[in-house]
Parts: C-alpha cells; structure tokens; sequence
C-alpha cells in the first residue's frame, strides 16, 4: 500500500534457542512519527533488526517501502541508529559525517545541512570521543540523515539524555516527518508515547496494542499514558 512504509505478517524470530518474537502483524503508516514501545528485553530490537534486514527470522513477512526487509534496493531508502553510538570516536563530528557522506556517495554539501539539522552546528571541528552521550547520538542521527532517507529506524535514540535534550530531539523528529520521512522510534520510557502520532504497545515479544495516543487513554479511561500501558497488560493477562 502506497500509504503505508512497514508491513509484516505473521513474523517468528528465535534467537539462541529461544522465541523472541512469535507471529507478530503490524503495519507502520507512512509519513508518521511511530512509537514501539515496552519493556526492556520486549523483542523491540529484535523487531527493528528484522525490519531493517540484519535480523535472521524464522518465518513470516517483513514489507519495507514495499520491498521485501534488507533488500539492496533499501540500502539508499532507509536509515538506522543503534542504541550504541556508530561514529568514530578518534574523528571530528565534521571527518565522520564527510566519511560516511562519500560511502553513501552524496555530496559533500549534505554534511553541512545534517548537522545543522541535529543542532550541532559550530561543533563541526569538536572529537566525537569529547562529547556526551547524547551529542554523541546526535552525530550518529546526522549520518543515518545523509541520503535523506525515506524511513527512519531509531532504536532508544533519547536513552541517557537530560529532559531538555530530549525535547529537542523529538522536535527534530517531527520537522523530519513534516518533511515527508517515516520515524520508528524505540523506547521504554512510556512519557515518551505522547510524542507520537501511532504506537506499538510490545510485551514478551507480543504486540499488544496498535493504537494512538488519544484512543489508549479512552480504551482505558487513564490519561497517563504509563498507567494506560499497565491496563493493557492486564486486560491481556485477564
């Protein structure tokens, strides 16, 4: 569907003998800033691994800008930062993003612009090993942005950081899907869910709930989204 960035049926993922995710369906609309939200150890990178193609799965199907997950065709379409900062910590910000524009094969003009947009302007000169965790995450988003991709791919990108970085970051999340890009954004701070235009609610490798902010808090009558998660928990255990 045009409208749609992700699509998976029926996904089976066993990491060292054990089920990690057992027949899960879901559907990731375009042009939205989605929340996969749960516990840690839930399955949530596992389930982005699998998307972006780096995950073996047991069976089931994992659509992907309408190809299948981990295509070369998607190489170009889709970004992704880790938990772990994927940079160069012995390089300037502005040597790593000049790096990693020529493996990407985009301009050299690219670098300026993706700094700019993570707020790290000025800092171009600074070593990546010099800088907090969250600049450091911030370098990483820059080069996942080079080739302007079409679906984001962030596994915890706000972990660690202070409240008013956080708010920053999701600000740029939100300029980057009014621009026309796709954000999965990962988290297991449950606050976080309010940011969100559509949320997946994981637990135990289950998807519990598809929904959006608004319909959670009248699904369980709780205008805390913390609290909503925990009455979906128990309504799935009862």
């Amino acid at each position: 569907m045009a409208d749609t960035a992700i699509e998976i049926e029926d996904l089976h993922v066993v990491r060292g003998g054990r089920s990690v995710i057992d027949g899960l369906d879901l559907h990731v609309a375009a042009g939205s800033v989605t929340g996969l939200l749960g516990p840690s150890g839930c399955g949530k990178s596992t389930l982005m691994r699998a998307i972006v193609g780096v995950q073996i799965l047991q069976s089931g199907q994992v659509m992907v800008l309408g190809e299948p997950g981990g295509s070369p065709q998607l190489r170009r379409r889709v970004g992704y930062v880790t938990q772990a900062p994927s940079v160069y910590g012995d390089l300037s910000i502005s040597e790593n993003l000049r790096y990693f524009a020529a493996v990407v094969g985009v301009g050299q003009e690219r670098v300026g612009e993706v700094i700019h947009t993570v707020g790290l302007a000025g800092r171009e000169q600074q070593i990546v090993g010099s800088l907090s965790g969250g600049e450091r995450s911030r370098v990483s988003l820059a080069s996942a942005l080079l080739n302007d991709p079409e679906l984001l791919v962030l596994d915890e990108p706000t972990v660690g950081l202070d409240p008013v970085l956080r708010a920053e970051l999701w600000r740029t999340f939100h300029e980057l899907a009014s621009a026309g890009s796709t954000l999965l954004i990962s988290s297991h701070v449950m606050d976080e869910a309010s940011e969100c235009d559509a949320l997946l609610l994981m637990r135990d490798g289950a998807l519990l709930e598809q929904t959006t902010p608004e319909r959670l808090r009248q699904q369980t009558g709780e205008q805390d989204l913390g609290r909503a998660f925990l009455a979906v928990i128990e309504q799935a255990s009862s």
